[in-house]
């Protein structure tokens, strides 16, 4: 019985230390999937960025003013919209996973 109480304590002592490495294991698995999923968004943006700029390249061609000065313009316009929207969207996903983390860092 002394024996089994002398574990349970030795174990109960332990325990935080099992705990703060299972945390830290949690916030890097955690921090690499956030990685894995913001390039892939990255990615899925660019793509239909690509696709609406190829669009409007089409429509100017098929209206035949693909050599204007007015679709040249409007072509840069929506480019320069895709990376400012590109570069917004970064910054509030760095924002709210510095939150999360936190918040996370605060309950804990």
């Amino acid at each position: 019985m002394k024996n089994t109480i002398i574990a349970l304590s030795a174990l109960l002592l332990a325990s935080p230390v099992f705990a703060d490495t299972t945390s830290h294991a949690t916030d890097t698995t955690i921090l690499k999937a956030h990685e894995g999923a913001d390039t892939a968004k990255e990615k899925l943006h660019q793509t239909e960025d690509k696709g609406s700029e190829l669009k409007l390249k089409a429509k100017h061609a098929a209206e035949g003013k693909s050599d204007s000065a007015s679709s040249k313009v409007s072509e840069g316009t929506q480019k320069a919209w895709h990376k400012t929207k590109e570069g917004t969207e970064k910054v509030w996903d760095k924002t709210k996973q510095g939150t999360e983390s936190l918040k996370n860092k605060v309950t804990d």
